[in-house]
């Protein structure tokens, strides 16, 4: 290599791209639904039975698909009553869940009140880091066609050892915690003007918080800037929903929440079997 020949100078860091790396995997859509109680209670026991029973066969496929469940949740509080989240290896599969959904008989008794549409992401930014200063130190130019090749082969090898990550099953923890969140960008505090490194530092320190917390609470991130109103959702399961106060109370300490975070709607439900949609239908409370 020949140091003064322009080409094969390191690239300074300022020149490097600020974008990190992320690792997609199952595309997520929740869907929250009302309920038409009234118009439900006037049906005939018999009719809301088999109506009840078409739908249970549905959803109990839905659950058992080995490449990407579904699971149904029972809303507290008045955002919604019903809440579906759809794990999926497509987007165009989730349409079709979607449509499925819209073919049953229930569908007649539901009202969508809100949707999120997602995907499951893993943020790269240590691996970032050093894939982009080893590729610059190398004199290769950011964006150019061997620089492209080799953050492929860098996703490709995350991308593998993080499966179990990237493509979960449905935890089958009682409560889930599901909300959106955006990085501050505004005119005082911009997130995505920071340097990689401090976004990086400011990162590692927010997941310390969350991985004291392994073991009570399952954690899943989707990444939905481009396909929906905000940038990030967040699933939180958990058996114990106090869990869910705690976990997020003292997130708010860390710099990157205190300083960036802006929190959309919160959506607490509890897990409900497809085998008991006609008890949570009529009024009991699925266990």
């Amino acid at each position: 290599m020949n140091p003064t020949h322009p080409e094969t100078l390191p690239v300074a860091a300022g020149q490097l791209p600020a974008v990190p790396l992320t690792l997609e995997g199952y595309a997520t859509l929740h869907q929250m639904m009302r309920f038409r109680r009234t118009a439900w209670r006037a049906l005939a026991d018999n009719d809301r039975r088999d109506i009840a029973a078409e739908a249970t066969t549905l959803l109990a496929a839905m659950e058992a698909k080995p490449d990407g469940q579904s699971a149904l949740f029972s809303l507290l509080g008045h955002k919604g009553d019903l809440m579906l989240v759809h794990f999926r290896e497509t987007f165009d599969q989730l349409n079709q869940a979607e449509l499925d959904l819209a073919r049953l008989r229930l569908n007649d008794f539901l009202e969508p009140a809100t949707s999120y549409l997602s995907v499951i992401e893993l943020g790269l930014y240590e691996s970032t880091l050093k894939t982009y200063k080893a590729l610059a130190d190398r004199g290769i130019e950011p964006h150019s066609d061997e620089w492209k090749t080799a953050i492929q082969e860098t996703i490709a090898r995350q991308k593998e050892a993080m499966k179990p990550r990237l493509f979960p099953a449905m935890p089958p923890n009682r409560y889930l915690c599901f909300y959106p969140m955006d990085r501050r960008r505004g005119e005082d505090k911009n997130w995505y003007t920071l340097p990689m490194e401090e976004r990086q530092r400011q990162m590692n320190e927010h997941g310390l918080v969350g991985r004291r917390y392994a073991g009570e609470v399952k954690q899943i991130i989707t990444g939905s800037i481009g396909f929906d109103d905000w940038e990030w959702g967040v699933d939180l399961f958990a058996d114990d929903p106090l869990v869910f106060k705690k976990l997020i109370y003292e997130m708010r300490f860390d710099h990157v929440s205190a300083v960036y975070a802006l929190f959309g709607s919160f959506f607490v439900g509890l897990r409900c079997p497809a085998n008991r949609l006609h008890d949570l239908l009529e009024g009991s409370l699925p266990r």
